[in-house]
């Protein structure tokens, strides 16, 4: 059984070091040791996108991820890059793919009390953007848009439902202190953020 340490790697490391082995050995089991909850999210979900299986294990000094391969088409399960956006899912093409990156949960400088209004006024009108709005990435401040207490939560929670990618950085809840208070979207790393720019028609960035 091939294994990997991964404690003390910095994001996106866990998954790329993962990443690599897959691609070129291709393992009916791989363990990847992590030591923050993030990584451990985010290995497992790339594991998932890979067809295999993840368990979770606690360990003295973090987490046990091991993946073990199902058997079934790599292709049936989707990384988030590849998630479709509510135009796709209708079986339209849109016209572009636009990405909206917010780094803070206020919008603008100056008076925060106003910031935190516009910010509200801002994600609640999103759905505005129509099919081309392709994904939400939320990342440093951002991501307490997507946690318990949130004023704009049944916003974002809405445009999941409406299939909008939600991506919220994990390094960043784990930060903050967070990751067990997200209550949308995805938990995702930078390679998942990096992949997304690049698909993208454009980026927004608040």
């Amino acid at each position: 059984m091939k294994e990997l340490d991964c404690r003390k790697q910095a994001c996106p490391a866990p998954v790329l070091m993962t990443r690599q082995v897959i691609a070129a050995e291709a393992p009916d089991t791989l363990t990847v040791h992590v030591d923050n909850e993030a990584a451990c999210q985010n290995v497992s979900r790339f594991f998932a996108s890979k067809a295999y299986e993840a368990t979770v294990e606690n360990t003295e000094d973090g987490f046990r991820v091991t993946g073990t391969r199902s058997g079934q088409d790599a292709q049936a399960s989707a990384e988030v890059t590849d998630l479709p956006g509510p135009a796709q899912e209708a079986g339209q093409k849109p016209e572009k793919k636009i990405m909206v990156m917010i780094t803070t949960d206020r919008m603008g400088y100056g008076d925060d009390v106003l910031g935190k209004k516009l910010m509200t006024n801002f994600v609640n009108t999103l759905d505005e953007m129509g099919p081309e709005l392709w994904r939400l990435v939320l990342v440093n401040n951002g991501v307490r848009l997507a946690v318990t207490g949130s004023e704009v939560l049944s916003a974002l929670q809405q445009l999941e439902k409406d299939g909008l990618a939600v991506l919220v950085c994990g390094t960043c809840l784990d930060h903050y202190g967070l990751l067990e208070h997200k209550q949308a979207g995805q938990t995702t790393n930078m390679l998942d953020i990096v992949t997304a720019m690049q698909l993208a028609d454009q980026v927004i960035n608040i």
